[in-house]
């Protein structure tokens, strides 16, 4: 099973807060010919009116003092979800589909692709993406595995498209917690028009990331497509 390269967990900041920045720096052009801004010609001072001897000016009409504005009250700080510490994965378990396995930490190839659990025969373990934040950490994490076995057995996310909304994912991390999450959904991508940002994009709560082959090709012998399951942290 094979996925598009998801970069980076912060890439995606990182590219906005450049394209802010290049708006910025040329927002601020705008110069004359010399090199500074045209600030124009400052205004004329105004003519008095002449007083007639014997006679006394016109007394200068008080101006109205405004009243004060009223405070502008500021934005409530918008409420992040919360979220657990870093601790990495060690097993996972799905009831509803009787999965539960130890969980490998794989990166990427020297291609950039994700590494895969290696199939010896026996089956493999699903594996977490080390790249990516641990479950319950903000951010989305990822883990994968096969569909399929070796010799005709199925895979570790075989019933992957069987999980319903609202199914719990659980996740036991090495400091003795587990991370409870909940579906929200799944979805069917060619593996020719992944969509990297929304598998693997940042997002403001934890969410976990599920991945694994469809879309089996028998003249091939390959698989076209990859499932993805979205789930959230329980609160």
């Amino acid at each position: 099973m094979t996925t598009k390269n998801p970069g980076h967990r912060r890439g995606p900041l990182a590219s906005a807060a450049a394209g802010v920045l290049l708006l910025l720096t040329l927002a601020g052009c705008g110069a004359g010919n010399n090199g500074t801004p045209d600030a124009g010609s400052p205004p004329s001072a105004p003519a008095s009116s002449p007083v007639t001897p014997g006679t006394t000016a016109a007394p200068t009409p008080a101006t109205a003092t405004p009243p004060p504005a009223a405070p502008v009250a500021s934005p409530p700080a918008q409420q992040l979800p919360l979220v657990m510490g870093a601790s990495a994965p060690v097993t996972l378990a799905i009831a509803s589909i009787g999965v539960r396995t130890d969980l490998l930490h794989l990166g990427l190839r020297e291609n950039g692709s994700l590494e895969v659990p290696e199939d010896t025969g026996n089956g493999t373990p699903a594996s977490w993406y080390n790249d990516s934040p641990t479950p319950g950490e903000r951010g989305p994490s990822v883990i994968l595995g096969h569909v399929n076995a070796l010799g005709g057995n199925t895979g570790v996310f075989a019933d992957l498209q069987k999980l319903k909304n609202g199914d719990e994912i659980n996740v036991s991390r090495t400091d003795g917690s587990i991370a409870v999450f909940t579906v929200d959904r799944g979805a069917l991508y060619s593996k020719n028009a992944f969509p990297t940002l929304e598998v693997y994009g940042n997002t403001d709560g934890a969410e976990l990331r599920l991945v694994t082959c469809d879309g089996y090709d028998p003249a091939t012998g390959l698989f076209d497509d990859n499932y993805v399951i979205y789930a959230t942290l329980k609160t």
